[in-house]
């Protein structure tokens, strides 16, 4: 961090004096800041020249004291407090009276620092994210000591390196870490508690989310001790048990595997240091099962020897978006579909729908007109259950309510062929519950598309404890024949992608409830320091405030969490009618259409 952040200073201009105890790390620095500005160059972001020019205007030294003419400290050591106090007070003896002191942390109180100094009023939080040239966000965190002068100089510097700044409060993890590690912290917790694997959470929410990376992967990236110390510190000023560590990480922080840095984490590496995962004892055997002759594309390699079942026509139960994009899916895939809705117009109204969506895909070029066509020719309407009689696998797409859904696979059950596969796409309902609405629970899985269907990779495949090995296998073998990604989950509320995306939108409306930052700087804030695709508030604004309350609503009774409940902020603005873009005002305010 500390030479990524004196890259970004040389190449905007600034004279810097890099400091570390041991000379070779200075040597090092040099070397990568060669290596990092030959590639600029390469790359066309910089000339000969200024890069020459950059390069000569960082120089390291082993001794605090050369910092003494400088006008600004910029602290990254170990993130320890007695370390980072040590150094503090040091540098408050040897800096000029009138120079700013900023310190890295994103876990350790910037206050606390400021007041072991003489100079409180000049001490602040520059919290860069790695890596440091490339990521635009920096959190410029002020204490209630620091002088709004101080704050002005830093801020204005920060912009002038082309970042962006967020003025933030001093609080363990700021804003992006705030929100970040939570959400990490319960994905260990997921998967040491075995409901997921680590590569099914990992492509969970990369693939549901749009994440650039997995909870676990970007935990053996940060570094699991450093996790753990950031959850400690935040543990202990909210006692919210969300930021309590998992014991897992504990555990892998005591044995020395810290991820990336040591070789081993929550995956093994090539080498330390190395980002290439290796194969270890938990990395799933490859397996090719038979196919179904009707299917002759590879079956899932985790099922082993458990055959599926065959697969030719496919049910779909509904007629509303996420009904007709998943007969889109199905159908594009070669399978007949026969969509069966409330009655003929809903049913010919859907195809119709789905007909426009395949016309978007001709016109962008990923479809033909033939393709187009024979797709279309592959869905049937149908304004009675009664015409899934035939059908191979039914998926259930209707509104999301227990009583509806029950009601639906009593019906499911007298209609359908014995051996069928019956599926729902709840997000949150217990699947067993609608299981138990049969006589056949064996065959009830469930299959959790993500909308818009059509374009979302991820297939949530919830196995209950009466799902019968088959008809799970079957599942995941279609899914793949569609060109889905599918994942195990457990019944339970949530699943994956839910239980870990929802707390951590929850936890964001405490931090605008609790006047901590604005609405704008924590969406910018977890776009442009954790890479996210939207902000928790733009994407609460999509999903519906009312959709997001009822999902944490039920994640809350099911875990009983305090930490769980839904946020006061959140619950008034659903009571008062604002529910995001459909009703043109939730957090933000819209144009009505």
């Amino acid at each position: 961090m500390g030479t990524g952040i004196a890259d970004v200073l040389t190449r905007a201009g600034h004279e810097v004096v890099g400091i570390d105890l041991s000379e070779a790390a200075g040597r090092r620095a040099v070397a990568v800041l060669e290596e990092s500005t030959a590639r600029a160059v390469e790359r066309g972001r910089l000339t000969a020249g200024e890069r020459a020019d950059a390069l000569s205007r960082f120089r390291a030294f082993a001794d605090l004291r050369a910092a003494a003419d400088a006008d600004l400290v910029v602290e990254v050591v170990d993130e320890r407090w007695e370390t980072k106090r040590e150094v503090f007070t040091a540098l408050d003896r040897i800096a000029r009276p009138d120079a700013i002191l900023a310190t890295g942390t994103n876990a350790l109180s910037v206050t606390r620092l400021a007041a072991e100094t003489a100079r409180p009023d000049r001490v602040l939080g520059l919290h860069f994210f790695a890596p440091a040239q490339a990521m635009k966000l920096v959190e410029v965190v002020s204490t209630v000591l620091t002088s709004p002068e101080a704050t002005r100089v830093v801020t204005a510097l920060v912009r002038g390196l082309g970042k962006e700044p967020v003025p933030v409060g001093d609080r363990p993890g700021f804003i992006a870490d705030g929100l970040l590690f939570g959400y990490l912290n319960q994905a260990a917790a997921m998967y040491e508690s075995r409901y997921a694997t680590r590569e099914d959470i990992d492509a969970a929410m990369r693939l549901g989310c749009g994440l650039p990376m997995g909870p676990l992967a970007l935990l053996d990236l940060i570094g699991v001790d450093t996790a753990t110390t950031v959850l400690q510190a935040m543990y202990e000023a909210t006692r919210d048990r969300l930021h309590a560590p998992a014991p897992v990480l504990k555990q892998l922080t005591a044995a020395g595997l810290l991820g990336r840095k040591s070789g081993r984490g929550f995956y093994t590496y090539r080498a330390p240091g190395s980002a290439v995962v290796v194969p270890d004892a938990q990395t799933p055997e490859t397996q090719t099962p038979d196919a179904q002759p009707a299917d002759p594309r590879p079956a899932d390699r985790r099922e082993g020897a458990v055959a599926g079942r065959p697969v030719r026509l496919v049910g779909v139960a509904g007629s509303g978006t996420m009904a007709t994009g998943i007969a889109e899916v199905f159908a594009k895939a070669g399978y007949d579909v026969v969509l069966a809705a409330r009655t003929p117009d809903k049913g010919e109204a859907a195809v119709a729908r789905l007909a426009t969506s395949l016309d978007k895909s001709v016109a962008k070029g990923r479809l033909t007109r033939e393709q187009r066509d024979e797709a279309v020719a592959r869905v049937r309407p149908a304004a009675s259950y009664d015409a899934l009689a035939d059908a191979d696998l039914v998926v259930e797409a209707v509104v999301e309510d227990l009583f509806v859904k029950q009601e639906l696979f009593t019906v499911l059950d007298k209609v359908c062929r014995p051996g069928a596969v019956l599926a729902t796409t709840t997000s949150s309902l217990p699947v067993v519950a609608i299981a138990r609405a049969t006589g056949r629970p064996q065959d009830v899985v469930g299959m959790h598309f993500f909308n818009p269907a059509p374009a979302m990779k991820l297939v949530e495949v919830v196995r209950t404890v009466l799902t019968a090995p088959d008809a799970h296998a079957t599942v995941r073998r279609v899914c793949q024949a569609v060109g889905r990604h599918p994942v195990d989950c457990g019944d339970r509320a949530g699943f994956i992608v839910n239980a870990l995306l929802f707390p951590y939108l929850n936890n964001a409306v405490k931090m605008v409830q609790d006047h901590y930052a604005g609405v704008d700087a924590i969406d910018a804030a977890m776009k442009l320091g954790g890479g996210y695709p939207m902000g928790p508030f733009e994407l609460l604004d999509v999903v519906g405030l009312d959709v997001s309350l009822a999902i944490e609503k039920v994640l809350h009774e099911e875990f009983r969490d305090p930490g769980l409940a839904p946020a006061p902020l959140l619950e008034h603005l659903v009571s008062a009618g604002c529910l995001g873009r459909k009703t043109g005002r939730g957090f933000r305010e819209y144009a009505r259409r």
